[in-house]
């Protein structure tokens, strides 16, 4: 979370990608050291032999709320304000666009996200067609579909030689073929 408020977009996903419990079971020899749920945030992950990277206490704890509101808030940049919704993405640079449908009691915001040219620095936001101000959409529950376009500047790229981000579980291509 702090790397994404600080809009360091490559290392906020790099570590979603550490914490991601999915990562940890992508082949049979990965599932079988976890040996835990892969849908299921892990308390703990053992560091001492013969358990190393084995995870424990997948149940007991607030964890997966918190990567929840990590996916969601920080990382996909949508958040909350009584009838407000903010959208400050920090997406990877490999992303050039990702859609979302959000819930708002009855009525389904179509949110897509779209990356823009480097010499735009604001985000732009337009909710059915109309222009917002900043980055902020007031919700309405009137039961009808509405369509919001966010463009946002680039990610910054980071030099060669910093990590790689890890995992493509959280991509707006996951699991397509």
């Amino acid at each position: 979370m702090a790397f994404a408020q600080l809009g360091d977009h490559h290392h906020a996903w790099e570590l979603l990608g550490m914490i991601n419990p999915i990562n940890h079971s992508k082949n049979l020899a990965d599932t079988n050291t976890y040996k835990v749920e892969p849908y299921v945030v892990a308390a703990d992950v053992y560091a001492v032999s013969p358990h190393v990277g084995r995870g424990g206490w997948t149940w007991y704890t607030g964890s997966a709320g918190w990567m929840y509101r990590l996916i969601l808030e920080s990382l996909l940049g949508l958040k909350l304000n009584f009838n407000k919704l903010t959208i400050e993405p920090c997406i990877p640079v490999e992303w050039k666009a990702f859609k979302i449908q959000y819930r708002y009691r009855e009525t389904v915001y179509h949110i897509s996200v779209v990356c823009i040219s480097v010499e735009k620095k604001d985000t732009y936001v337009t909710l059915d067609g109309v222009k917002q101000k900043g980055n902020m959409i007031t919700l309405i529950n009137d039961t009808q579909d509405h369509q919001v376009v966010v463009q946002i500047p680039l990610p910054i790229v980071y030099p060669l030689g910093v990590g790689v981000l890890s995992s493509n579980a959280f991509s707006p291509h996951a699991g397509q073929s």
